[in-house]
């Protein structure tokens, strides 16, 4: 019988969906960011670098992949969970004060930015160890769940009395403490478990997406509630906990099953404790010698789905498929990441009243963008087949490239449909791009190496970022706000042609990696070990029977 996830495998896969989805604080910036321009009296530019810094704090991600290689990963998120108390911590406290200087928040800002980096590395590495052979689609659901992380604290703040007096103060403080809250809570269940020989867990992974899919529908449904004005925040933000808490079934019921599994194993064994040792030694000698056939089959399929070479260290940057990998991902999932750091400027700019619904709209696609590439993972695995992470990206890229140009018309309409667009692409690539890291370069530096691609973020934000802000300035003519369709009509364009060449450089790196991505290893035949050692078993039971 294949390994296969336990109760105990499946917990670390809960802990970890917790984790991601209070991961993203940064994501609630452009609700509070305008407030924040006025409170400390900076420009357009200044608060530009503010949302830069978050992405700042990865360029020292890697930082969190060396820990891992030598701490326990509960250690590690704690880790993280501390750096964003301390970041977020003191702006909150000291915001209101002349103290609180602009230099003060932008290193702040860093050292939370760079805390999400060591818990998203936590939550990586515990789906990659924990689930063997279905890490792909442990990976994009824990990952998923990341992109409701803006959606979470903007129901928190709405739907908590006295949040909502001072915007920046409330999310200061949501973004502090929650996170530090969900790690205390998830500690004991961070850990990499072996793998058990035990029955399919299918099942679990299709109730999974159940959830999954149930918690987006509120997700989105809450967001359009919320702006025809039809639905309770605190009803919304309710629902959304008790679906977020669901997940936790999974693994109590699998539980349940081996509890009761190894109940009737005990049975048996007491029932043919009195068998004779040579019938026994016989069959223990051929089962041993099929299970034997078994993994060495199994260690050649093992070996077969490596990629074709690990790489680390300096290596990875002489690659020409890394630099490929960079940009085209620093042109499209990180210029979404930028885009949706402008909302608030931009719904600003448009005289849209509500941020916070464009913010939550964004949130809840995005959700779904990042859910995309586990339901492709999980049914294509099932044909046969493993699909090309780089051909996915690539074919995410086009219709982004296509939204940023449709931003160019003034209507309301378009801004919502582009911002869905842009959030459900956004949240693909970057979740796809997990497994796109293990698929061109290997599992063993993986901690280390993804953390040297995401340093494309703050990089891709700074640049394009500076850019948007800059043309934003210049359109406000000396004044503090820029109002109109026009402030960022420059911007999107310039976007628009970054994404179409971000297309082309990761549709040139499938070309170069489509190699990796082929048919799975072949099934055993049904004449092979594995019908040899169930007839041995058959064989045995009925042995059992008729003692």
């Amino acid at each position: 019988m294949p390994s296969s996830p336990s109760s105990a495998h499946w917990l670390s896969l809960v802990g970890s969906i917790w984790l991601q989805t209070i991961n993203g604080p940064n994501a609630d910036f452009p609700v509070y960011s305008s407030q924040l321009k006025d409170l400390k009296h900076i420009s357009q530019v200044q608060l530009n670098f503010l949302a830069f810094a978050s992405d700042a704090g990865k360029l020292f991600g890697w930082f969190s992949g060396v820990a891992a290689l030598y701490l326990p990963l509960w250690l590690v998120a704690f880790v993280g969970a501390a750096f964003g108390l301390v970041g977020y911590g003191v702006q909150y406290l000291f915001l209101d004060s002349a103290g609180l200087q602009y230099w003060h928040l932008f290193l702040l800002t860093s050292l939370a930015g760079n805390g999400i980096c060591w818990i998203n590395t936590v939550c990586y590495l515990l789906c990659i160890r924990n689930f063997g052979s279905s890490s792909r689609v442990a990976v994009s659901l824990a990952a998923s769940y990341l992109g409701l992380s803006a959606k979470v604290y903007t129901s928190l703040a709405d739907s908590i009395p006295g949040l909502a007096d001072s915007k920046a103060k409330a999310y200061l403080l949501l973004n502090a403490v929650v996170p530090m809250l969900v790690t205390v809570v998830v500690a004991p269940s961070l850990r990499v478990v072996d793998l058990t020989t035990g029955g399919s867990t299918d099942a679990a992974f299709l109730v999974m997406f159940a959830i999954t899919l149930a918690t987006g529908a509120c997700a989105v449904v809450g967001s359009i509630g919320s702006t025809s004005n039809g639905l309770s925040s605190r009803e919304h933000m309710v629902s959304l906990g008790v679906l977020l808490a669901t997940p936790i079934l999974i693994p109590l019921a699998l539980r349940i099953r081996e509890s009761l599994n190894k109940i009737r194993e005990t049975k048996r064994e007491n029932r043919i404790h009195d068998l004779g040792t040579d019938a026994i030694d016989a069959i223990e000698r051929v089962v041993a010698i099929d299970i034997a056939d078994v993994e060495s089959k199994e260690g050649d399929d093992s070996a077969a789905e490596k990629p074709r070479e690990e790489v680390g260290g300096l290596r990875l940057l002489r690659k020409l498929d890394f630099w490929l990998y960079f940009f085209s991902y620093m042109f499209s999932g990180t210029l979404g990441l930028v885009f949706l750091n402008n909302l608030g400027q931009i719904a600003e700019s448009r005289r849209l009243a509500q941020t916070s619904t464009l913010v939550s709209l964004s949130s809840s696609f995005g959700f779904f963008g990042r859910l995309l590439p586990s339901f492709l993972d999980y049914y294509s695995a099932k044909s046969g087949y493993s699909i090309s992470r780089t051909g996915s990206m690539a074919s995410l890229m086009a219709p982004m490239a296509g939204a940023f140009f449709l931003l160019l018309k003034p209507s309301d309409l378009f801004l919502y449909l582009s911002t869905a667009v842009i959030g459900t692409c956004t949240g693909a690539i970057t979740s796809v791009a997990v497994s796109a890291t293990r698929e061109l370069f290997g599992t063993e530096n993986f901690g280390v190496n993804h953390n040297v691609v995401v340093t494309n973020i703050p990089v891709g934000s700074l640049c394009f970022g500076y850019f948007a802000a800059y043309l934003y300035q210049r359109g406000a003519r000396g004044s503090h706000r820029c109002i109109g369709a026009a402030c960022y009509q420059q911007t999107f364009v310039a976007w628009g042609a970054a994404c179409a060449v971000g297309t082309l450089l990761c549709a040139a790196l499938y070309a170069r990696s489509r190699s990796f991505a082929g048919r799975l290893p072949p099934a055993p035949a049904p004449g092979g070990a594995v019908v040899r050692t169930s007839s041995c078993l058959a064989r045995l039971a009925n042995l059992v029977c008729r003692w």
